[in-house]
């Protein structure tokens, strides 16, 4: 877990940096702290908190990120308030830090939410990553390139990015 936690941290260093310009939306039901969600995908999440390394990373970054865990996962969302180039594909991360990754296919959820994954592995260590983007209009991308390039040039709005990393089974 806490080699996780490493390898996502790195990806908050690559993705973002920056955070909690006191911009919050106000209070949504569902929502932890006024901004992430309290339940992912049927469970309930777990704060882990950011570093104090990880919260310099989140200067500029226009935002939030929350690490999370549902007992067994590590989840990363990243709310997104403008198209930005600080939010980049995790396998970027994993490979930036040693870990050889190999895509996998996309996956298809119980949802019928389609999502990009990779493996990631360093010495005996073994990760399946995946993630997405969505925002509440209805818009999915499993890719980052493509969905900087459709929210580019539409100002403020507001995207979710989720990252799960978990042992293979």
């Amino acid at each position: 877990m806490i080699r996780i936690a490493f390898i996502l941290s790195c990806a908050f260093a690559a993705i973002a940096p920056a955070f909690l310009t006191g911009n919050i939306p106000p209070s949504t039901p569902g929502l932890t702290n006024n901004t992430f969600p309290a339940v992912f995908e049927g469970k309930p999440l777990i704060d882990l908190g950011l570093s104090d390394r990880e919260r310099l990373f989140l200067e500029d970054f226009p935002g939030q990120i929350g690490r999370f865990t549902d007992g067994n996962r590590e989840i990363i969302i990243r709310r997104v308030t403008q198209a930005t180039r600080r939010l980049h594909p995790a396998d970027d991360c994993f490979r930036a830090v040693g870990y050889t990754t190999t895509p996998l296919p996309i996956k298809i959820d119980d949802r019928n939410e389609r999502w990009a994954c990779f493996s990631a592995v360093k010495q005996e260590e073994s990760l399946n990553v995946c993630e997405r983007i969505e925002d509440n209009q209805g818009g999915r991308w499993t890719d980052v390139s493509s969905w900087y390039w459709s929210a580019w040039g539409k100002g403020q709005s507001e995207w979710w990015a989720y990252t799960v990393a978990e042992r293979p089974r």
